[in-house]
């Protein structure tokens, strides 16, 4: 699952959508931060979720679950 956030979208993914996702059995979840220039990667934890990784800027990551392919963070980034 991926949100990308917004200013008026965010309270709401990270306050409502994230305990859903985690109660329906989603794995992973990335929330992503166009604004902010971030990626924080989830993993679904038998408490709630788990910060696993936190990237920012222009960073080539490998975030779970996709950690076999390199992903440019700057190909994510409008200005």
């Amino acid at each position: 699952m991926c949100e990308v956030l917004s200013p008026s979208t965010a309270s709401v993914d990270r306050a409502k959508k994230l305990p859903i996702y985690w109660r329906e059995g989603v794995g992973h979840a990335w929330l992503i931060d166009p604004t902010a220039h971030t990626l924080e990667v989830f993993r679904r934890h038998d408490l709630g979720w788990l910060l696993v990784a936190s990237h920012e800027g222009a960073s080539v990551v490998h975030a779970e679950p996709f950690d076999a392919i390199a992903l440019d963070l700057a190909g994510l980034w409008v200005d």
